[in-house]
């Protein structure tokens, strides 16, 4: 074998598309071992610097302010620059911020907010710029699994920070948490700039039969047009995305803030067993993004509408979110609650064959500024969700019912306008 066959050969087990989607899975894995380590270590936080229920809410909120900033402009810096550049700087920024947490902190509140802020504006870049990538290095028929590979970073990086925080802050010290966490963006960015490129027009050691297998696929090719704002903005298709973001982010960020709260004063789980009992719940997330990534598209390879995969995905992510939030809040039992959260996610994770890969079915040119104005509107709950429901909590004494109802409702209301007015066609070229 020479050397110029070599990285044909290779590209045959490994095609590099693959690279593209698996690091951008480690990105957004990372993404949120560094967004949810503070679900866990707000307990010691706010025992040394005693910060009460609302002082808390603030502490976790203020991500959102920065994590909002950035996603249109995260859309837009990645067609402009590339999507490959934009989260590499993403990634920098935020482990950056995530490092520099403990000593904001000690300094203050107002401190601490604007490292939180920083933190945020720098993940707020990643998935428009991961969505920008796909929509050029991704093939039409694997989409669904593409996504659902992307997206179940998430529940593996909630675990792992849920499992190793309360570990690493009771051998060391809950600074350490932030140290170490940030550290693994530098790291990621070293296989990052030496793997992946910016489309598979500009990769050097892509196999010829991959690139025209991905251009041939329904890949966009070339830059993308101006961006036609009037048009994205007075589609209803479109509107359905937002308004299934917003819901669905809902509840996933309600969650993800107050899981850790929620078991110890909720259920009596011991701070130390946090990440054990919330193991389980994302462990399943993971698995059932992944599971239907794959049985999503292959349902539509055999001939099923795309739409009613779609419809049919998001029903049962909708319609399983809202019965386990109606479920678990009428529970005393951890392992009960844990049980009902488990179904509900698994149910959940039909969202990777819904709503999270039609940005790329309508857009898929666009599909970075049209995720970065959906999770635009998916980012209003990270600071409105979790604010009025720490109010909640603070107002009716703790009540953890009251706060998954308002959640399971507004699920509803996404699942009803999804099914009314989602289109799986492409809309904008």
């Amino acid at each position: 074998m020479t050397m110029e066959t070599r990285p044909i050969s290779l590209s045959r087990y490994w095609p590099r598309r693959y690279s593209v989607v698996f690091l951008s899975a480690v990105a957004i894995f990372i993404c949120y071992i560094d967004r949810a380590n503070i679900s866990v270590t707000i307990l010691p936080m706010a025992a040394e610097y005693g910060w009460d229920d609302r002082t808390q809410g603030f502490v976790l909120s203020s991500f959102f302010l920065g994590y909002l900033v950035t996603q249109i402009l995260g859309g837009w810096l990645a067609n402009r620059y590339g999507g490959k550049a934009i989260l590499a700087l993403g990634v920098i920024v935020w482990s950056i911020f995530t490092i520099i947490t403990p000593p904001a902190a000690a300094l203050g509140l107002t401190i601490l907010y604007l490292a939180r802020i920083g933190m945020g504006i720098g993940e707020g870049v990643a998935f428009p710029s991961v969505y920008n990538l796909f929509g050029k290095w991704v093939p039409e028929e694997e989409r669904s699994r593409a996504i659902g590979i992307v997206f179940s970073g998430i529940p593996l990086g909630t675990v792992f920070a849920l499992v190793a925080s309360p570990i690493i802050a009771e051998a060391f010290g809950w600074e350490w948490v932030f140290y170490l966490f940030g550290a693994t963006g530098f790291i990621w960015w070293i296989f990052w700039d030496r793997l992946v490129a910016h489309s598979p027009q500009s990769h050097q050691r892509i196999a010829s039969f991959e690139r025209e297998r991905i251009v041939n696929s329904g890949a966009a090719v070339g830059e993308a047009a101006a961006t036609p704002w009037r048009e994205l903005l007075t589609s209803l298709p479109v509107w359905a995305i937002i308004v299934s973001h917003f819901c669905t982010n809902w509840a996933s960020y309600v969650l993800l803030s107050f899981l850790p709260k929620y078991l110890v004063e909720g259920l009596g789980v011991d701070f130390a067993a946090v990440g054990l009992f919330a193991m389980l719940p994302a462990l399943v997330s993971f698995l059932a993004l992944n599971f239907v990534g794959v049985v999503a598209d292959r349902a539509i390879a055999r001939g099923v509408p795309k739409i009613r995969v779609r419809k049919f995905c998001q029903f049962l992510a909708f319609g399983g979110a809202a019965a386990a939030l109606i479920a678990v809040g009428g529970v005393s039992s951890a392992p009960v609650a844990i049980a009902i959260m488990c179904v509900g996610n698994f149910l959940g994770g039909f969202a990777a064959g819904g709503f999270a890969v039609n940005h790329l079915d309508i857009a898929p040119r666009h599909a970075g500024v049209l995720m970065g104005l959906t999770n635009t509107a998916g980012t209003l709950p990270g600071f409105i969700g979790v604010l009025v429901s720490g109010l909640i909590l603070q107002a009716t004494g703790g009540n953890w019912a009251v706060v998954f109802q308002v959640a399971a409702a507004i699920c509803l209301f996404g699942l009803v306008f999804y099914l009314l007015f989602a289109k799986a066609d492409k809309l904008f070229d």
